[in-house]
């Protein structure tokens, strides 16, 4: 089904839930509040492709698809057999595609971009081997294909991130999200373009700090889950989201990224939604762990991809290079590719040498009052 010409067009790539419920949000009617002006504003014309064709089929048909079996896909959005037919004439390009699987995506995709067109990610992870954050990815391959825009005004990257649990997105339940990008007009854009009467969108310069607390939260929500598989209470799991917290912000800070944002809605907000919500698919996973799982059997019967699984791996490395300490995802490591039993792990953990709650504290005496 065309488009209407006269309307600028946004490509979402990937039919996961998240990709799903983007291209529902931004079929609907503009009912959010008064944009800022001067930036991109639904009603837009929404296409959206997915890497296998299959699937990609059975949703142009049924405009339904069994990773969100409740939710139907807006009549108005194009389902494309064709990446060269997604992206064409896009204004806007969200990437809504496993962090693992990202690259080669991009990598298909650089060579039918339109200049000028802005890209947006959705998932949260960091690139095994490379140690890449999804717009860092997307900046690499826009680089070695020579479609980065080198001698023009960069092209615009940027993120769309937060408590964002697909099905209660789906449902249009009250939620808020973080729109962030080193271009403050394009992160404006997104804001515009996802603003709903139920979604308030935000934004922030911090590209970094808001990419890599939705990257980490993956791997402290396995950690929450396998204290649930264990029913060990929510005095533990309370007690992990926070110092989760600390070692999100430590890296981040290592890394130049700014302690607030890891306060605000991308931070602490995304990491209690992951670790306390019973659909969240990396505290599920640690459930499951906690329980007696084999993590490789799990992950070969889901259906969705756990990004904290892998993400586990980069982080522990990216903790290595700036040495900053991170006991709690070395525990998740010892648990998802050492073997360790996850009661030993906790118990690796509580036994930690006595320290102050805060890294700016000096230590006092033992005995001190």
């Amino acid at each position: 089904m065309p488009g209407n010409p006269s309307l600028p067009t946004v490509a979402v790539l990937g039919l996961g839930q998240m990709g799903l419920v983007c291209a529902g949000i931004l079929a609907a009617p503009a009912d959010g509040a008064a944009p800022t002006p001067g930036t991109l504003r639904r009603p837009v014309n929404v296409s959206i492709w997915g890497r296998n064709p299959s699937e990609s089929a059975q949703l142009a048909q049924t405009r339904r698809s069994p990773r969100l079996r409740h939710f139907r896909l807006p009549e108005p959005v194009r389902v494309c057999l064709s990446l060269q037919d997604a992206l064409r004439d896009a204004s806007v390009v969200i990437v809504a595609i496993p962090v693992q699987f990202m690259r080669d995506a991009m990598e298909r995709a650089a060579p039918l971009l339109p200049d000028g067109a802005g890209i947006v990610s959705v998932s949260k992870g960091i690139e095994e081997g490379t140690l890449l954050r999804p717009s860092e990815i997307i900046a690499d391959v826009l680089r070695r294909s020579g479609r980065d825009n080198p001698d023009r005004k960069p092209r615009a990257i940027g993120c769309l991130s937060g408590p964002t649990i697909a099905n209660e997105l789906s449902l249009c339940l009250p939620a808020a999200m973080v729109a962030a990008s080193d271009d403050p007009q394009f992160a404006r854009n997104i804001q515009s373009l996802f603003t709903t009467s139920w979604l308030r969108v935000y934004t922030s310069s911090d590209l970094l700090g808001v990419e890599l607390a939705g990257a980490v939260k993956n791997v402290i929500a396995i950690a929450a889950g396998v204290l649930d598989g264990l029913k060990a209470g929510n005095n533990a799991k309370s007690a992990l989201l926070s110092r989760g917290m600390a070692e999100i912000a430590r890296l981040g800070a290592a890394m130049g990224a700014s302690t607030q944002t890891f306060s605000g809605i991308a931070g602490v907000g995304d990491l209690a939604t992951s670790c306390f919500s019973p659909e969240g698919r990396n505290r599920s996973c640690g459930e499951a762990i906690g329980r007696g799982a084999d993590v490789e059997q799990y992950l070969a019967q889901s259906q969705f991809v756990v990004e904290g699984v892998y993400t586990t791996r980069a982080v522990l490395q990216l903790a290595e290079k700036y040495r900053v300490e991170v006991p709690i995802t070395r525990a998740v490591h010892a648990v998802l590719f050492e073997k360790v039993d996850p009661l030993s792990a906790i118990g690796a953990l509580m036994s930690r040498a006595m320290r102050p709650e805060r890294d700016d504290e000096p230590q006092r005496d033992s005995f001190a009052l």
